[in-house]
């Protein structure tokens, strides 16, 4: 239980220091990855207005039904990161930071930043 607290302590430490740099603005939204054990969630947000451009998730009925190796897979964040290019790509926005949220990049933050720089987002 200590070591959880731990990791979840230090994955909120590396969170915020990267939100002092890591702002989303008009003219480039912020991407944000979350990732439970079971899905991964991604959302573009405006942070001057406060707002959600756009989102995606595996739950998204879009995406569910593309998925055959399971919603918290390396398939199912690559179908996410693929959506969510897409859905922002019609929205007008192509220029984005990437918000990671303190994790590593590294297995299923890496295929969703891949997947969306692969649909035709640049960050």
């Amino acid at each position: 239980m200590i070591g959880q607290l731990n990791r979840r302590l230090a994955r909120n430490r590396r969170h915020m220091r990267l939100r002092k740099k890591v702002v989303g603005s008009e003219a480039r939204p912020r991407l944000a990855v979350f990732r439970s054990l079971h899905h991964i969630y991604a959302q573009v947000i405006d942070d001057g207005r406060g707002t959600t451009l756009v989102s995606a998730s595996t739950l998204d009925p879009e995406v569910k039904g593309t998925l055959t190796g399971g919603s918290g897979s390396i398939v199912g964040a690559k179908a996410v990161g693929t959506v969510i290019g897409k859905r922002a790509l019609d929205k007008g926005l192509k220029k984005i930071v990437f918000d990671r949220g303190g994790q590593i990049y590294h297995g299923r933050i890496k295929a969703l930043a891949e997947a969306a720089r692969e649909a035709g987002l640049e960050f």
